[in-house]
């Protein structure tokens, strides 16, 4: 039967803390996997540019199944749904874990969290409501963070002891996720009895793309959040191969634990944000966002661990401060057009094509020889300039507004 959730509901309910657990333990095995896995490849001896290819393994299952599961998340309970998903992604560790090809079980976990994002993200609209959503955006992200944080650092450091023991954590990750999603409450689907025929769910989908694409509030939304997150893969990658260039170490705990210093700041960046920024107000991000891509330069230029340190953990902050009132934004303005599935969905297909094209180029400039400091540098200039842009873009539409 399902349980209704009332708009007076306190912030931290049986639903958001079940929501909460499973998407830190969601999250720490995605993040435990990336690494163990990527300590298998080099151990295989799979090529350097091969790295990246790993993670557009994951994100292609976003990009094709993106007119799909924005329905899926709107027309079952969508705790049930993240409960699925879970397990796909349970079943992808498994395929690594008993030696089949790792781009194909990273392949299915990716299928898993294609089918994950809308539900965990649309849920929150379902169980909290106006200003209340931004600061359960804040919980989610911090989080996810926190599971970044932890996950990055477990799956390196296991790795450098034993690649399977580090594996098997991540297996263990997955079935406590699927666990913890039993405990949400059956809320009332969405949308129900949508048409399941795929050219229509297509049609539905870029339906959704089209009306969202259209307003300038959800179109900002999109490009801000689109390129944070494929700038923060790529920037996840960069690490692993700039650790031994410019601090000459080779192991695999080293970038985990820078990654770990950006999960730091991004908690308090969210936090930030749930305080200073409520929806009408959400423009105050975008200097935030010009920060990140200053600071990657300076942080590219190091050869010290501490100033490397300083500057990741810079970079997260500004991150959370950035990202968590865009998606807070989406999600309110897609919930009365589109419907929060949907909404995420379109959200993802933004995002998941950024870090494809971000991660392509990447790899590109890897394998053609570039050094990578000349990478990181020349990334963190093009995201400064990006988000300038969308700066002025975001000014002049709110100035063609107050003349209408």
């Amino acid at each position: 039967m399902s349980q209704p959730v009332g708009n007076a509901s306190p912030l931290m309910s049986r639903s958001m803390t079940a929501v909460i657990v499973a998407q830190f333990l969601s999250a720490f095995g995605d993040n435990a996997l990336l690494f163990a896995t990527l300590a298998l490849i080099k151990q295989l001896l799979y090529p350097q540019w091969s790295q990246p290819v790993l993670q557009m393994a994951f994100v292609a299952a976003y990009i094709i199944l993106a007119p799909f599961v924005g329905q899926v998340a709107d027309s079952f309970a969508k705790g049930r749904v993240m409960m699925f998903a879970n397990g796909l992604k349970l079943l992808g560790a498994l395929v690594i874990c008993v030696g089949f090809n790792p781009f194909i079980g990273y392949g299915l976990v990716g299928v898993g969290a294609a089918a994950y994002s809308p539900a965990k993200y649309g849920i929150l609209g379902e169980i909290t409501s106006g200003e209340q959503l931004v600061k359960a955006n804040g919980l989610m992200e911090s989080s996810t963070i926190a599971a970044i944080l932890l996950g990055s650092v477990a799956g390196g450091a296991l790795a450098d002891w034993h690649i399977l023991a580090a594996l098997l954590v991540c297996v263990l990750a997955y079935a406590g996720a699927v666990a913890a999603n039993t405990f949400i409450p059956k809320l009332a689907a969405a949308r129900p009895g949508s048409s399941w025929n795929p050219r229509r769910m297509s049609a539905t989908f870029f339906s959704a793309c089209r009306t969202l694409w259209a307003d300038g509030d959800t179109r900002f939304s999109l490009v801000g959040t689109s390129l944070f997150w494929g700038a923060g893969v790529t920037l996840r990658f960069l690490l692993v191969l700039w650790v031994p260039v410019a601090l000459g170490i080779t192991d695999n705990t080293t970038p985990t634990l820078l990654n770990a210093m950006v999960a730091v700041g991004i908690v308090f960046g969210a936090g930030a944000a749930a305080k200073l920024i409520t929806l009408k107000t959400v423009q105050r991000c975008l200097p935030a966002g010009i920060g990140i891509g200053v600071a990657v330069v300076f942080f590219a230029l190091q050869h010290s661990m501490l100033n490397a340190y300083a500057l990741l953990a810079l970079i997260g902050l500004l991150g959370g401060f950035f990202v968590v009132p865009l998606n807070a934004l989406l999600q309110h303005l897609g919930k009365n057009t589109v419907g929060a599935g949907n909404a995420i969905a379109v959200q993802n297909l933004g995002e998941n094509t950024a870090m494809l094209l971000m991660l392509g180029l990447y790899s590109l400039a890897v394998s053609v020889g570039l050094p990578i400091i000349a990478i990181g540098v020349g990334f963190g200039v093009v995201f400064a300039l990006a988000i300038t842009v969308l700066w002025l873009w975001k000014i002049k539409q709110k100035k063609r507004l107050s003349r209408s």
